[in-house]
């Protein structure tokens, strides 16, 4: 057992301060008034961990991430997974959905592989849970394929699909609306459970209600590689269309996500979709790559047999043309941004870190917020919101 004190107490709507948590067994067991339950007469024999004031927030959990610390997931081995994870798990992260990029087959399978087996090989010294694989390319537009390497782009193709679902450790499912075979892909993703995204696309309005119907109901980063007014037009021609963009707003059922790294958005479209989306539909996501705590210079996105190259400076990734190439930051930087740059509350802005895309994945029972019986997956931040201590089931993670 042990007991969380003398600190702030992040819950999902607000803070809570004068509060102690307990765990025991690994789950949260307790969370009230610190006095009362400091002052029990066997509290002496209790591992007590005092917070000094900080805070004491729900592990962050990230939906679309691409590796960390020199390793991108597409590497397709157990080393460059758990180095990847530990990197995050310095960051807050404490569960994540390892994302594939375009690319072969055989490396798309190699990656499933590797997560599944650090997924049942999992420590606490091998840093963030895998709560399931993010399947993210190859199935993107063409004129949508952004930093990912272009040869590894394709149509969805049913047989290719379906043996990457059989591996059972997919959770969330990609692919551009406007593709040949997208519906079909949705239907099989929806009848096996999976969160349904569209990314890297410019679909219209239209084509977004006919992956909608087949289940579809997550759009990924919000503004990056995705339709606009502008673009539907170019594709389509007059009349003009409405969106990706305007297909979420218009929606309650539909969810999104923000790069919030204060590279790829200006605080006026954070400010933007925090305000028209709101943090039980917005997700915070790294979308980091492995460039992530690495020094600046040039790297492969995807594996490091056929990816693509980028640059970092330190602050995010870059092509030669200027676009932008994911981030290379951790969910720490997100949760701070979002404070700074938005009008969001630090329970809102690790919400969106946290329970609402817990809640997406159908994981909120588990984790995702401060609840009694939930794992005790745990970040304590300082008052600047830089991480401390992460801890997976009341368990310390120390490099």
């Amino acid at each position: 057992m042990r007991i969380f004190f003398n600190g702030r107490i992040v819950l999902e709507d607000r803070l809570l301060d004068d509060a102690a948590l307990v765990v025991s067994g690994g789950k949260i067991a307790e969370i009230g008034p610190a006095e009362a339950i400091l002052s029990r007469g066997a509290i002496d024999k209790i591992d007590k961990v005092d917070l000094k004031g900080a805070y004491l927030a729900p592990g962050y959990v990230d939906l679309h991430v691409h590796g960390g610390q020199g390793a991108d997931y597409m590497d397709g081995t157990l080393d460059a997974v758990f180095q990847a994870n530990r990197a995050h798990a310095l960051h807050g992260t404490t569960t994540l959905f390892p994302t594939t990029t375009t690319g072969s087959r055989a490396c798309l399978e190699r990656m499933l592989q590797a997560c599944s087996d650090a997924r049942l090989q999992w420590s606490v010294r091998d840093g963030a849970r895998i709560g399931g694989v993010h399947y993210y390319g190859p199935y993107f537009a063409a004129d949508k394929v952004g930093c990912h390497s272009v040869e590894g782009r394709r149509d969805p193709v049913a047989e290719e699909y379906q043996a990457a679902f059989d591996f059972g450790i997919i959770k969330i499912a990609t692919c551009a609306a406007e593709l040949p075979g997208a519906e079909a892909f949705y239907r099989e993703a929806h009848s096996r459970g999976y969160l349904i995204t569209c990314g890297h696309s410019n679909a219209s309005f239209r084509e977004m209600q006919t992956a909608f119907d087949a289940g579809m109901r997550h759009v990924d980063h919000f503004w990056c590689a995705m339709s606009s007014v502008s673009t539907i037009r170019q594709r389509l021609g007059a009349p003009f269309q409405a969106s990706m963009e305007q297909f979420v707003l218009m929606n309650r059922d539909m969810s999104t996500e923000v790069i919030a790294d204060g590279q790829h958005l200006a605080p006026d479209l954070l400010e933007f979709a925090f305000q028209m989306i709101g943090p039980g539909r917005l997700c915070l996501v790294t979308d980091a790559n492995r460039a992530m705590g690495m020094p600046p210079g040039k790297y492969q996105f995807g594996s490091d047999e056929d990816g693509a190259w980028f640059e970092s400076d330190g602050r995010v990734g870059f092509v030669e043309n200027g676009s932008l190439a994911s981030s290379v930051v951790g969910m720490d930087t997100l949760v701070q941004t979002m404070v700074r740059d938005s009008s969001a509350s630090i329970p809102e802005a690790i919400r969106m870190a946290t329970l609402t895309p817990a809640s997406r994945v159908g994981m909120a029972g588990e984790i995702g917020s401060l609840k009694k019986g939930k794992r005790a997956d745990l970040v304590v931040l300082d008052s600047r919101l830089n991480v401390l201590q992460t801890f997976f089931a009341g368990s310390e993670f120390k490099v």
